[in-house]
């Protein structure tokens, strides 16, 4: 979404918010932000049906939580916060622990990662990164997620992966945004040396992130 249309949105947001039409606020939200959350759940949940329902609740926690917002970051950060914490809710529940694994990872899980195949090499370089992205734990998926994908501050990557009364202050704001610059620094390398023992860089290829 073009950072213009970004700004209409969130406008139009809050206008909805501040007449008290909060299922409308949500809607509009979903429609222009839902395939992003969409993602962020399925980056962190890594099963297609968890993330739609992960999907379905996002929308209740919305309205439910979006009345006592207080609008000190974007809608669009607040929710994601929210997203993220709806689909580590759904991992902790006994059902997600239970629920047996999607085809798609039982086959993933079967292919040994030194034999790749030919036509893995041939693809692009910023697709077979994406693969090996779903090696990486939710939190590093989501901080992956939010600054390379979503391209957020590292302000609001902050907010969005944390509590809501977790910074009091604009200091401990800067030191969460800190901790994550350096947490992210060691996923790209983390990311490197998997491509490298997976041998799917070339010696003119560069790493996408």
């Amino acid at each position: 979404m073009e950072p213009s249309a970004r700004q209409a949105l969130e406008q139009r947001i809050r206008e909805l918010c501040m007449r008290g039409e909060t299922g409308l606020a949500v809607q509009a939200a979903l429609e222009g932000y839902g395939p992003e959350f969409m993602r962020l759940m399925g980056s962190i949940l890594h099963d297609r049906e968890q993330a739609r329902e992960a999907y379905s609740s996002l929308a209740e926690s919305l309205l439910t939580a979006l009345p006592a917002f207080r609008w000190d970051c974007s809608f669009r950060t607040w929710a994601y916060q929210v997203a993220r914490h709806v689909a580590y809710r759904m991992i902790a529940s006994p059902a997600a622990r239970e629920q047996p694994a999607s085809l798609g990872v039982l086959r993933d899980e079967a292919q040994p990662e030194p034999s790749l195949p030919k036509p893995w090499l041939q693809s692009s370089v910023k697709e077979r990164f994406r693969v090996l992205r779903e090696q990486l734990s939710p939190h590093e998926r989501t901080l992956l997620e939010l600054r390379v994908d979503r391209r957020m501050s590292w302000h609001d990557v902050a907010r969005a992966i944390s509590g809501p009364d977790e910074f009091p202050s604009r200091e401990a704001l800067d030191r969460k945004a800190a901790v994550l610059r350096q947490q992210f620094r060691r996923i790209k390398e983390r990311l490197k040396e998997l491509a490298r023992q997976a041998e799917m860089l070339s010696s003119e290829e560069q790493a996408p992130l």
